[in-house]
């Protein structure tokens, strides 16, 4: 229903991300009186449409098969779901106008709480001649039709990798270009070595340690020169180069809040926004904008922010939030990692245990070649806090690592001590068994 003039809701939520319609729906069926707005398309990017064309390439579809269902999957588990919950959505960009008020095309509107949920955007960087040539974010290829004959993907992290990994198994030529020595250079070093083989194991060109300094433009493509002396020809260039919280809407200088181009929104635990004096009264923030970027962080500062807009103290705790790369093998992390560990002088203690050895990877491997994961090819890294002997990090790759693992982010939680985690017992065959031995040698070794 179209609006008419300046109604006042309880609560507006700014961004339908992964983030703004769960807080929405969930402050509207504690009874608040909620506006969603939202302008920026389907919020269900994140790591969805590359896990979903990554399982029809497992099943051996054809591109256009798996383009179909990644754009089934991505309208939403259900775009019905806040209006039913009795949100009003309005359709539009809005921006935060005063203490209170948002705008939404040429309606403002009043609330008495603001979450903002504005999310990220990619960030595309200053090479000479990108702007000009055939190019795609890493946003545009989750949901583009097209399959390229030949890309070049600039960057492996996660959605670097995870981008090359699709394109590959549906038959491009794909190069993966990344600055740093090594993929996923936040990560424990053994998860980039392991997802590396997988990806040259399908093709993908790995160019480590070169940085892109010029872009051409050649018929029907492009060439990219590195700063190695090396050039790549390809049809199209992917950006995956990170991404920057989407804050250029929210103008928060009357609310004292600092906001620097490109930085988070700074949030304290219970996920209201800091001004230089502190919380501003009715200003709340989750997901991608917080600086927090993955789909499981944003849904958990929702219901945070959430619990807060309804009175109820709810702190985050951020030790254990898992990061999963969805290729095939999985990567997964959560806690502390190595590098971090050693910029903060923790004193880390490491067990490790690879997946080959345990009793399902034997049965994995068995006969099997050629597998886009590796044929159960994979680690596990545990990370312990020598000073107190609790579980502070850990790290696998394998298939499916975020589904296993996730008894470690529950023990890191809940600092279960490792007497206790070393008396549970793990179902034969499982790569549980890697999780059993790491936890066996640390509790040895403290």
């Amino acid at each position: 229903m179209p609006v008419t003039m300046n109604p006042h809701y309880d609560v507006v939520v700014l961004g339908g991300g992964t983030a703004g319609e769960p807080a929405a729906v969930e402050l509207a069926e504690a009874g608040r009186d909620v506006a969603l707005v939202e302008g920026r398309g389907t919020p269900y990017r994140a790591a969805l449409p590359a896990a979903s064309l990554l399982h029809s390439a497992r099943r051996g579809e054809a591109w256009e098969t798996a383009v179909a269902r990644r754009d089934e999957l991505t309208a939403g588990p259900d775009g019905a779901a806040p209006e039913r919950a009795g949100v009003t959505v309005l359709h539009g960009y809005g921006r935060i106008t005063g203490p209170g008020r948002v705008t939404v095309g040429e309606t403002t509107v009043t609330c008495d709480d603001i979450v903002i949920c504005t999310g990220s955007e990619p960030v595309v960087p200053g090479i000479e001649g990108l702007a000009d040539a055939p190019m795609w974010t890493a946003d545009e290829a989750l949901a583009v039709p097209d399959l390229p004959r030949r890309l070049v993907v600039l960057g492996g992290g996660g959605a670097g990798c995870a981008l090359a990994q699709v394109y590959a198994a549906f038959g491009s030529q794909v190069t993966l270009v990344e600055q740093a020595g090594r993929l996923l250079s936040a990560e424990a070093p053994f998860t980039g070595e392991i997802l590396g083989d997988a990806l040259r194991r399908m093709g993908v060109d790995l160019r480590l340690g070169a940085e892109p300094v010029k872009v051409e433009r050649t018929f029907p493509g492009v060439r990219l020169w590195l700063s190695d002396g090396g050039a790549l020809d390809a049809d199209r260039v992917l950006v995956a180069a990170g991404r920057r919280p989407r804050t250029e809407d929210l103008a928060l200088a009357e609310a004292g809040v600092d906001l620097t181009p490109g930085e988070p929104l700074p949030v304290d635990e219970y996920c209201r926004v800091l001004g230089v004096e502190g919380p501003v009264p009715g200003l709340w923030a989750a997901g991608d904008v917080t600086g927090r970027r993955t789909v499981h962080a944003a849904a958990y500062q929702a219901r945070v922010a959430a619990a807060g807009v309804l009175g109820k103290r709810r702190e985050a705790d951020y030790r254990a939030l898992p990061r999963v790369v969805p290729t095939s093998p999985a990567v997964y992390a959560v806690g502390v990692s190595p590098q971090e560990a050693a910029n903060a002088g923790m004193d880390l203690l490491c067990a490790g245990y690879d997946l080959a050895a345990t009793t399902r990877g034997r049965v994995e491997r068995t006969g099997l070649t050629g597998r886009m994961d590796g044929g159960a090819g994979g680690r596990v890294e545990l990370y312990a806090d020598r000073s107190t002997g609790l579980l502070v990090g850990a790290a696998a790759v394998g298939p499916y690592a975020e589904e296993w693992m996730g008894e470690i982010t529950m023990a890191i939680r809940a600092e279960i001590p490792l007497a206790v985690l070393t008396e549970v017992v793990h179902a034969v065959p499982a790569y549980g068994e890697a999780v059993e031995a790491s936890l066996r040698e640390l509790a040895a070794r403290l």
